[in-house]
């Protein structure tokens, strides 16, 4: 076999930008925000599913917030999960100690938001996953951390919830603005493609955050952009409910 069909078949086999059976997850956590909006507006004219994971109490802080919740939930390809109600306020060790706490916050969430078990959720700060075909702990935490901060996590699914965790995030400065640009994100999601390991095989869940596509960083442009690199390597678009 000539050389360069031998080169053609090793980048053919290589090559994300031909990966029809691998796909991307877009997940988005905290809202509903500022940047919420953006998000829906891209999401309904791109036609690509999506997993809003918002907080209980930003859903119901304000007229438009809850307009937002009715929005998304209007939308077909968009699924709105339970990222708990309070977002622990932030103070992950006292949170976490009380499994039974942190179920009633989610539960109220779920009142919120009105999701009915078993509902798709992320906890607040926690990379865990806990589904009928895989579980996993949040492997960041130190032994210290996992000896306080590690709720019963059975005991918060068999409540009503499949707890999702995430394969690789956009990450966001303390303003929200993006670190990565989107050419670097998606150069980030290609090699982890290549040759990273995931929850499940050929499916990475991707972070994000509402508060990263604020007009103030040109969100709508910057998920767009997102969307149409994935799209142009040939990447599949995942609704979290078919994951498992």
């Amino acid at each position: 076999m000539p050389l360069r069909y031998v080169l053609s078949l090793l980048l053919l086999i290589a090559s994300p930008t031909l990966a029809a059976d691998r796909t991307v997850y877009l997940t988005f956590d905290d809202g509903p925000l500022n940047g919420t909006s953006n998000i829906l507006d891209v999401l309904q004219a791109e036609q690509v599913p999506a997993t809003l994971f918002m907080v209980g109490m930003h859903a119901e802080a304000n007229a438009a917030n809850r307009a937002l919740v009715r929005r998304a939930k209007s939308m077909p390809l968009v699924t709105i999960g339970n990222h708990s109600y309070s977002h622990a306020y932030n103070h992950y060790r006292h949170f976490y100690g009380d499994t039974e706490g942190v179920v009633a916050d989610m539960l109220g969430a779920n009142a919120v938001l009105g999701l009915k078990p078993v509902v798709d959720a992320r906890l607040p700060g926690r990379n865990v996953f806990r589904l009928p075909s895989y579980s996993k702990n949040d492997n960041s935490l130190g032994q210290a951390q996992a000896g306080r901060e590690d709720p019963d996590y059975e005991f918060v699914t068999a409540s009503g919830f499949w707890l999702y965790g995430w394969d690789h995030e956009w990450v966001h400065e303390d303003s929200g603005k993006p670190v990565q640009s989107v050419d670097h994100l998606v150069s980030e999601i290609d090699h982890l493609f290549g040759y990273g390991h995931f929850a499940k095989p050929r499916k990475l869940i991707l972070l994000m955050h509402d508060e990263m596509f604020q007009d103030a960083f040109d969100g709508k442009a910057q998920l767009t952009a997102l969307i149409a690199a994935l799209r142009l390597r040939h990447y599949a678009f995942g609704a979290i409910p078919d994951y498992d």
